[in-house]
Protein backbone atom coordinates (compact mmCIF):
# COMPACT_ATOMS: atom_id res chain seq x y z
CA UNK A 1 0.00 0.00 0.00
CA UNK A 2 1.31 3.86 -0.82
CA UNK A 3 2.31 5.36 2.60
CA UNK A 4 0.84 8.65 3.35
CA UNK A 5 4.09 10.50 2.47
CA UNK A 6 4.27 8.74 -1.07
CA UNK A 7 0.82 9.06 -1.63
CA UNK A 8 0.94 13.32 -0.92
CA UNK A 9 3.58 13.39 -3.48
CA UNK A 10 2.03 11.24 -6.23
CA UNK A 11 -1.03 13.29 -5.79
CA UNK A 12 1.04 16.27 -6.88
CA UNK A 13 2.91 14.64 -9.34
CA UNK A 14 -0.66 14.21 -11.27
CA UNK A 15 -2.12 17.74 -10.34
CA UNK A 16 1.48 19.08 -11.72
CA UNK A 17 0.68 16.88 -15.14
CA UNK A 18 -3.30 18.21 -15.29
CA UNK A 19 -1.90 21.98 -14.91
CA UNK A 20 0.88 21.34 -17.62
CA UNK A 21 -2.53 19.46 -20.20
CA UNK A 22 -4.27 22.56 -19.15
CA UNK A 23 -1.59 25.70 -19.33
CA UNK A 24 -0.39 23.98 -22.86
CA UNK A 25 3.22 24.07 -24.00
CA UNK A 26 5.59 26.54 -22.79
CA UNK A 27 3.97 26.86 -19.31
CA UNK A 28 6.92 27.60 -16.71
CA UNK A 29 7.88 26.04 -13.53
CA UNK A 30 6.97 29.75 -11.74
CA UNK A 31 3.97 30.01 -13.05
CA UNK A 32 2.60 26.08 -12.39
CA UNK A 33 4.20 26.93 -8.89
CA UNK A 34 1.89 29.83 -8.16
CA UNK A 35 -1.03 27.90 -9.76
CA UNK A 36 -0.53 24.62 -7.75
CA UNK A 37 0.65 26.54 -4.24
CA UNK A 38 4.01 24.77 -4.62
CA UNK A 39 7.41 25.63 -3.25
CA UNK A 40 9.36 26.32 -6.30
CA UNK A 41 12.05 23.83 -5.40
CA UNK A 42 9.30 21.01 -4.75
CA UNK A 43 7.30 22.11 -8.06
CA UNK A 44 11.03 22.01 -10.12
CA UNK A 45 11.80 18.86 -8.41
CA UNK A 46 8.36 17.08 -9.47
CA UNK A 47 8.87 18.43 -13.04
CA UNK A 48 12.05 16.87 -13.28
CA UNK A 49 11.04 13.36 -11.85
CA UNK A 50 7.70 13.75 -14.77
CA UNK A 51 10.53 14.94 -17.89
CA UNK A 52 12.80 11.75 -16.91
CA UNK A 53 9.97 9.23 -17.35
CA UNK A 54 8.65 10.39 -19.95
CA UNK A 55 4.97 12.13 -19.03
CA UNK A 56 6.33 15.66 -19.60
CA UNK A 57 9.03 17.65 -22.13
CA UNK A 58 11.26 20.66 -20.81
CA UNK A 59 10.35 22.91 -24.51
CA UNK A 60 13.86 24.99 -24.68
CA UNK A 61 12.62 27.42 -27.10
CA UNK A 62 9.72 28.55 -24.94
CA UNK A 63 11.76 28.18 -21.70
CA UNK A 64 8.89 25.71 -20.44
CA UNK A 65 6.90 22.53 -20.33
CA UNK A 66 4.58 20.60 -22.18
CA UNK A 67 3.31 17.28 -22.08
CA UNK A 68 5.24 14.35 -23.05
CA UNK A 69 4.77 11.38 -25.48
CA UNK A 70 4.13 9.08 -22.78
CA UNK A 71 0.74 10.51 -22.26
CA UNK A 72 0.50 9.40 -26.07
CA UNK A 73 0.74 5.89 -25.24
CA UNK A 74 -1.62 6.07 -22.44
CA UNK A 75 -4.38 7.68 -24.23
CA UNK A 76 -4.20 4.89 -26.74
CA UNK A 77 -4.33 2.18 -24.38
CA UNK A 78 -7.73 3.67 -23.11
CA UNK A 79 -8.99 4.51 -26.82
CA UNK A 80 -8.07 1.33 -29.22
CA UNK A 81 -10.25 -1.27 -27.20
CA UNK A 82 -13.60 0.69 -27.91
CA UNK A 83 -13.03 2.24 -31.06
CA UNK A 84 -14.86 0.71 -33.79
CA UNK A 85 -13.54 -1.69 -36.56
CA UNK A 86 -12.62 -0.21 -40.00
CA UNK A 87 -16.54 -1.33 -41.13
CA UNK A 88 -18.22 -0.23 -38.57
CA UNK A 89 -16.71 3.24 -38.70
CA UNK A 90 -17.72 3.40 -42.87
CA UNK A 91 -21.14 3.20 -42.14
CA UNK A 92 -20.71 5.99 -39.26
CA UNK A 93 -19.46 8.24 -42.32
CA UNK A 94 -22.19 7.27 -44.50
CA UNK A 95 -24.46 8.06 -41.65
CA UNK A 96 -23.02 11.83 -41.40
CA UNK A 97 -23.24 11.66 -45.25
CA UNK A 98 -26.64 10.78 -45.41
CA UNK A 99 -28.56 11.91 -42.66
CA UNK A 100 -26.57 15.43 -42.87
CA UNK A 101 -26.27 15.14 -39.16
CA UNK A 102 -23.06 14.59 -36.87
CA UNK A 103 -23.19 11.12 -35.87
CA UNK A 104 -21.52 9.42 -32.23
CA UNK A 105 -21.34 5.94 -30.89
CA UNK A 106 -20.62 5.79 -27.12
CA UNK A 107 -20.19 3.15 -25.47
CA UNK A 108 -20.57 2.33 -21.74
CA UNK A 109 -17.02 2.30 -20.14
CA UNK A 110 -16.87 1.39 -16.35
CA UNK A 111 -19.41 4.00 -14.71
CA UNK A 112 -19.15 6.34 -17.70
CA UNK A 113 -21.12 6.73 -21.14
CA UNK A 114 -18.21 8.01 -23.60
CA UNK A 115 -17.46 9.02 -27.25
CA UNK A 116 -15.68 5.41 -29.00
CA UNK A 117 -16.07 7.62 -32.60
CA UNK A 118 -17.59 10.48 -34.34
CA UNK A 119 -18.08 11.80 -37.59
CA UNK A 120 -18.59 15.60 -37.80
CA UNK A 121 -17.58 18.49 -39.90
CA UNK A 122 -17.95 22.42 -40.11
CA UNK A 123 -21.73 22.41 -41.08
CA UNK A 124 -22.30 19.48 -38.59
CA UNK A 125 -20.80 19.46 -35.32
CA UNK A 126 -20.49 17.30 -32.70
CA UNK A 127 -21.24 17.33 -29.34
CA UNK A 128 -17.78 18.51 -28.48
CA UNK A 129 -16.17 15.25 -27.14
CA UNK A 130 -13.63 13.18 -29.07
CA UNK A 131 -12.74 9.96 -28.66
CA UNK A 132 -12.36 8.20 -24.83
CA UNK A 133 -13.83 11.53 -23.43
CA UNK A 134 -17.32 11.11 -21.41
CA UNK A 135 -20.41 12.11 -21.89
CA UNK A 136 -23.54 13.10 -19.16
CA UNK A 137 -25.61 10.04 -19.52
CA UNK A 138 -28.66 11.87 -18.16
CA UNK A 139 -28.36 14.83 -20.99
CA UNK A 140 -27.58 12.95 -24.05
CA UNK A 141 -29.34 10.66 -26.15
CA UNK A 142 -26.43 7.88 -26.47
CA UNK A 143 -26.65 8.09 -22.77
CA UNK A 144 -30.02 7.67 -22.53
CA UNK A 145 -30.36 4.87 -24.61
CA UNK A 146 -28.09 2.90 -22.63
CA UNK A 147 -29.22 3.70 -19.42
CA UNK A 148 -32.42 2.46 -20.34
CA UNK A 149 -30.84 -0.89 -20.86
CA UNK A 150 -29.51 -1.26 -17.32
CA UNK A 151 -30.53 -2.95 -14.46
CA UNK A 152 -32.07 -0.80 -11.69
CA UNK A 153 -28.65 -1.00 -9.80
CA UNK A 154 -26.22 -0.22 -12.30
CA UNK A 155 -27.94 2.19 -13.24
CA UNK A 156 -27.68 3.87 -9.99
CA UNK A 157 -23.91 3.48 -10.57
CA UNK A 158 -23.46 4.91 -13.83
CA UNK A 159 -25.77 8.32 -12.26
CA UNK A 160 -23.68 8.10 -9.12
CA UNK A 161 -26.79 8.03 -6.63
CA UNK A 162 -25.89 8.97 -3.26
CA UNK A 163 -23.36 11.87 -4.99
CA UNK A 164 -25.58 14.33 -5.08
CA UNK A 165 -28.11 15.73 -7.71
CA UNK A 166 -28.08 15.18 -11.64
CA UNK A 167 -26.02 18.29 -12.99
CA UNK A 168 -27.99 20.81 -14.82
CA UNK A 169 -26.53 21.45 -17.78
CA UNK A 170 -29.07 23.49 -19.46
CA UNK A 171 -32.95 24.73 -18.45
CA UNK A 172 -33.83 21.66 -20.17
CA UNK A 173 -31.94 19.48 -18.47
CA UNK A 174 -33.84 16.56 -16.39
CA UNK A 175 -32.15 16.68 -13.00
CA UNK A 176 -34.56 14.99 -11.25
CA UNK A 177 -34.44 11.39 -11.26
CA UNK A 178 -37.87 10.64 -11.32
CA UNK A 179 -38.64 12.11 -14.50
CA UNK A 180 -34.97 10.50 -15.98
CA UNK A 181 -37.09 7.39 -14.54
CA UNK A 182 -40.32 8.26 -16.45
CA UNK A 183 -37.95 8.91 -20.22
CA UNK A 184 -36.16 5.90 -19.73
CA UNK A 185 -39.39 4.17 -19.46
CA UNK A 186 -40.22 5.89 -22.70
CA UNK A 187 -36.90 5.33 -24.53
CA UNK A 188 -37.33 1.44 -23.40
CA UNK A 189 -40.85 1.18 -24.76
CA UNK A 190 -40.22 3.33 -28.19
CA UNK A 191 -36.67 2.13 -28.55
CA UNK A 192 -35.04 5.15 -29.26
CA UNK A 193 -34.06 8.46 -27.17
CA UNK A 194 -34.42 12.13 -27.85
CA UNK A 195 -32.94 15.16 -26.21
CA UNK A 196 -34.12 18.19 -27.05
CA UNK A 197 -31.67 21.12 -25.68
CA UNK A 198 -30.61 19.10 -22.55
CA UNK A 199 -26.95 18.70 -23.28
CA UNK A 200 -26.26 21.80 -25.58
CA UNK A 201 -28.59 24.89 -26.19
CA UNK A 202 -29.63 24.81 -29.35
CA UNK A 203 -28.83 21.72 -30.06
CA UNK A 204 -30.99 18.06 -30.74
CA UNK A 205 -30.12 14.37 -30.87
CA UNK A 206 -31.80 10.74 -31.23
CA UNK A 207 -29.84 7.64 -30.34
CA UNK A 208 -30.92 3.81 -30.44
CA UNK A 209 -28.98 0.83 -28.51
CA UNK A 210 -26.73 -1.39 -30.82
CA UNK A 211 -26.65 -4.71 -28.63
CA UNK A 212 -23.58 -7.32 -29.81
CA UNK A 213 -22.17 -10.10 -28.24
CA UNK A 214 -19.01 -7.95 -27.18
CA UNK A 215 -21.53 -5.10 -25.18
CA UNK A 216 -23.44 -2.66 -26.18
CA UNK A 217 -23.13 0.61 -27.64
CA UNK A 218 -25.43 3.33 -28.81
CA UNK A 219 -25.79 5.45 -32.21
CA UNK A 220 -26.52 8.78 -32.33
CA UNK A 221 -27.03 11.90 -34.52
CA UNK A 222 -26.65 15.16 -33.44
CA UNK A 223 -28.59 18.43 -35.39
CA UNK A 224 -30.00 22.03 -34.23
CA UNK A 225 -32.81 21.96 -32.24
CA UNK A 226 -34.38 23.50 -35.73
CA UNK A 227 -33.19 21.38 -38.14
CA UNK A 228 -34.21 18.37 -35.65
CA UNK A 229 -37.54 19.50 -35.52
CA UNK A 230 -38.28 19.37 -39.29
CA UNK A 231 -36.83 16.61 -39.53
CA UNK A 232 -37.28 13.98 -36.47
CA UNK A 233 -38.84 11.38 -38.42
CA UNK A 234 -36.45 11.28 -41.10
CA UNK A 235 -33.17 11.16 -38.50
CA UNK A 236 -34.77 8.03 -36.59
CA UNK A 237 -35.21 6.21 -39.42
CA UNK A 238 -31.75 7.13 -40.94
CA UNK A 239 -30.41 5.83 -37.37
CA UNK A 240 -32.36 2.62 -36.88
CA UNK A 241 -31.77 1.58 -40.58
CA UNK A 242 -28.33 2.60 -39.97
CA UNK A 243 -27.34 0.27 -37.00
CA UNK A 244 -28.26 -2.72 -38.52
CA UNK A 245 -25.31 -3.40 -40.49
CA UNK A 246 -23.34 -1.43 -37.44
CA UNK A 247 -24.36 -4.21 -35.36
CA UNK A 248 -23.23 -7.13 -37.75
CA UNK A 249 -20.26 -5.46 -37.73
CA UNK A 250 -19.50 -4.92 -34.18
CA UNK A 251 -20.63 -8.25 -33.43
CA UNK A 252 -17.79 -9.80 -36.08
CA UNK A 253 -15.06 -7.57 -33.62
CA UNK A 254 -15.87 -8.68 -30.23
CA UNK A 255 -14.48 -6.74 -27.46
CA UNK A 256 -14.05 -3.65 -29.74
CA UNK A 257 -16.60 -0.79 -28.47
CA UNK A 258 -18.12 -3.10 -25.77
CA UNK A 259 -19.63 -1.47 -23.02
CA UNK A 260 -17.62 -2.32 -19.61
Amino acid sequence: MVGDGAGAVLRRALRVLEAVAEAGDGVSAKALARRLELPLPTAYRLLGTLVEEGYLVRLHAERGYGLGYRVVGLYRGMTDPIVPPAPAREVLAELHTTARAAVVLAVLRSDDVVVAHTETCAAHPGPGAVTGEPLPAHATAPGKALLAGLDPGRLADVLGVGHGPLAPLTPHTLTDRRLLDRDLLRVRSAGVAVEVEEHARGRAGLAVAVPHPGGGSALSVVVSRADFTGRRWELERAVREAAVPLARHLAAAPGVAASG
